[in-house]
């Protein structure tokens, strides 16, 4: 009986081995495989912004900062590694200087080009004209414009890096107050300038806000027309407000002209601070003014000064290509550009079947949590921390305050505030 049972026993156990290598067979046969590298060949990046006319100064550098970045991210990172290794294939076309060729410009780049994604156009307005026609074709728009509300209008497809234009004009008052304090000096009276663009309204209204917040009078709130050629009667107004500071929004032309005729009116004032565009403190609008921008100070969306590895690579690099130090403009295209390149890696993780699709793109940037630890994008931003709001705004934006001071007999954009880079301090008041 014995022998018997055991017989039985080793045909039941022969049976169920069978049984489980045939279930084990046809599994491999029917299950799906297991997730690999999405194999993208290259992933095309659109770049629209104003390569001609009065803004062209701004979209020059920031064609040359991605250019410089995309010769990165392919030759030395070796691609988008979780899509097989894709690069990077950038088409830049000019935003021309409205919002109507922006539109076009824009309309012509995704239906020649179909990019997967578009940066782009630094002035608001024309941004604003191609977010338009990037939300419209669910083509993914990170910006490098600051207006507010291109962030505010429930658009899907918009992500913003950089500090948004009210922090620009929130920032220039707290950095005077904060000056004024250490040096001693009271401050008391404000007059605010601003052109008369979507930016300078939002900045300038930034600074109102802040300096009533912090019990400053706002002796004046004067707007100007973007092509203003003269500032003597603004000066006359100034002079009869009689403020203590002057906190102005300037873009190139505008706060170039202004820092000669003020320089040239005889008029004192304890400190000019600029807000946004990074008028005064660029080392084109020191070229152009020369002596009269000297102790100017202006808000930056970039710090080319802080002291991380790939902060101090890229700005080292984009001196030797173009011969000076990238401002604003190259700057927001630095970390914007390498926050693509972290929001690709990870699309490629998230849904190697199809990263490229834009719905995935969208999850992909919400993901991110970026840190000086973990991520080039963040150690080439001010705050060195990077993640998304639902609304595509940075959760963790950060502006700092540039100031034109002498330096080894040299007009030199130095960091001074929030913290000074190694050996500068501060010059406050304006001689």
């Amino acid at each position: 009986m014995e022998g018997v049972a055991t017989k039985t026993l080793a045909i039941v156990l022969a049976v169920v081995v069978v049984v489980v290598a045939i279930g084990i067979g046809l599994y491999y046969m029917t299950a799906p495989p297991a997730p690999t590298p999405s194999k993208v060949n290259e992933v095309v990046i659109g770049l629209i912004e104003p390569l001609t006319g009065k803004y062209a100064v701004f979209g020059q550098e920031a064609k040359q900062a991605a250019e410089l970045i995309v010769d990165i991210i392919n030759n030395e990172l070796g691609g988008i590694k979780s899509m097989g290794g894709a690069r990077l294939k950038l088409v830049v076309v000019d935003a021309g200087g409205s919002p109507d060729e922006a539109r076009i410009a824009a309309e012509r780049l995704i239906s020649e080009n179909r990019p997967h994604i578009v940066l782009g156009a630094y002035i608001s307005r024309m941004t604003a004209a191609v977010a338009e026609v990037t939300e419209r074709e669910k083509t993914i728009l990170v910006m490098d414009a600051l207006v507010d509300d291109l962030t505010e209008r429930g658009w899907q497809y918009v992500f913003r890096v950089a500090p948004k234009a009210s922090m620009h004009g929130a920032s220039a008052v707290d950095f005077v107050l904060d000056a004024a304090k250490k040096a001693g000096v009271e401050v008391k009276r404000v007059v605010i300038l601003n052109e008369d663009s979507v930016f300078g309204t939002y900045v300038s209204n930034g600074a109102h806000t802040e300096a009533v917040k912090k019990g400053i009078e706002v002796a004046n709130h004067i707007t100007y027309p973007y092509d203003v050629a003269d500032f003597s009667s603004i000066l006359d107004t100034i002079k009869r407000s009689n403020p203590d500071f002057i906190v102005m929004v300037p873009y190139f032309s505008d706060g170039v002209l202004f820092a000669k005729q003020f320089a040239e009116s005889g008029l004192k004032v304890k400190f000019i601070a600029g807000a946004g565009g990074c008028g005064f403190t660029d080392p084109d609008s020191i070229k152009a003014a020369g002596e009269a921008v000297l102790y100017y100070t202006n808000t930056y969306s970039f710090n080319p000064y802080r002291n991380t590895e790939w902060t101090k690579k890229v700005v080292s690099m984009f001196q030797q290509r173009y011969g000076k130090l990238p401002t604003e403009a190259g700057g927001i295209i630095f970390y914007s550009l390498f926050t693509v390149y972290e929001a690709l890696e990870k699309a490629g993780q998230m849904f190697p079947d199809n990263p490229l699709n834009p719905d995935n793109l969208r999850q992909a940037f919400l993901s991110l949590d970026l840190n000086d630890s973990n991520s080039i994008a963040a150690q080439l931003y001010p705050s060195g921390r990077i993640k998304f709001a639902p609304n595509g705004d940075n959760l963790y934006a950060l502006a700092v305050v540039l100031q034109v001071q002498k330096i080894n007999g040299t007009l030199t954009p130095v960091l001074v505030w929030p913290e000074p880079q190694p050996g500068v301090s501060v010059v406050f008041p304006r001689p």
